[in-house]
C-alpha cells in the first residue's frame, strides 16, 4: 500500500494530528490480526530519515486515537499501532522513491509486468513518476501508479556493529 491508497476519511482525520507534531504521514493500513481490527499508521520525520523519538510516536498515537474516536472513523474496537518506517524503509510517496535512488529495493506491482509482480534490484532513478531499476541485469521502468508496495533493503555495514561509534 502506498500513500495515495489511504482512505480519505482516515487521511483527513490522521494527517492534521501528524502535521501538528512536525511529522509526515506515510501509510495507514487497516488489517485483521488474530480476529482483531488493527490500524497501522507509519510516520516519517520532516527530514525524511525516519528518526522519530519514541515519546513523539506515543504522543501522536494518543492524539490520533482521540481524533479517530471523535470522528467515529473506525467501526467497533481496534488496536492502533503508530511507528516509523524502520530499517527496510517503506517507500510510499514519490519523494520516498526519489530519496532511495541508488538503494537496493524490493517492489510489488499491482499487475504483472513482464510476467511477474515482484522485483528486487537497485533503484537507479525516479523521474516523472517512473521508477527505473536494474533487475536481474536488465533496466526496468515501473510507473508509480503501478506500484502496490515497495521497501528499501537495508544493507548492514561494520559501522552498524560498532559499540562506541568509532571506526
Amino acid at each position: 500500500m502506498v500513500y495515495r491508497d489511504i482512505p480519505e476519511e482516515l487521511k483527513n482525520t490522521i494527517e492534521p494530528v501528524v502535521a501538528e507534531h512536525g511529522l509526515e504521514l506515510m501509510d495507514v493500513q487497516a488489517i485483521r490480526d488474530r480476529g482483531q481490527s488493527v490500524l497501522r499508521v507509519t510516520l516519517d520525520s520532516a527530514a525524511g530519515d525516519g528518526r522519530i523519538p519514541v515519546d513523539s510516536l506515543a504522543a501522536v498515537a494518543r492524539e490520533v486515537e482521540t481524533s479517530l474516536d471523535a470522528a467515529e472513523a473506525m467501526d467497533g474496537e481496534y488496536r492502533l499501532e503508530v511507528s516509523s518506517p524502520g530499517l527496510d524503509r517503506m517507500l510510499a510517496r514519490e519523494k520516498d522513491f526519489a530519496a532511495a535512488c541508488g538503494d537496493l529495493v524490493r517492489l510489488t506491482t499491482r499487475r504483472p509486468l513482464d510476467g511477474r509482480r515482484r522485483f528486487k534490484g537497485e533503484l537507479l532513478n525516479f523521474v516523472d513518476g517512473v521508477a527505473t531499476m536494474t533487475v536481474d541485469g536488465d533496466r526496468l521502468a515501473i510507473p508509480f501508479n503501478d506500484i502496490e508496495k515497495a521497501n528499501s533493503i537495508y544493507s548492514f555495514s561494520n559501522a552498524d556493529f560498532q559499540i562506541d561509534g568509532s571506526a
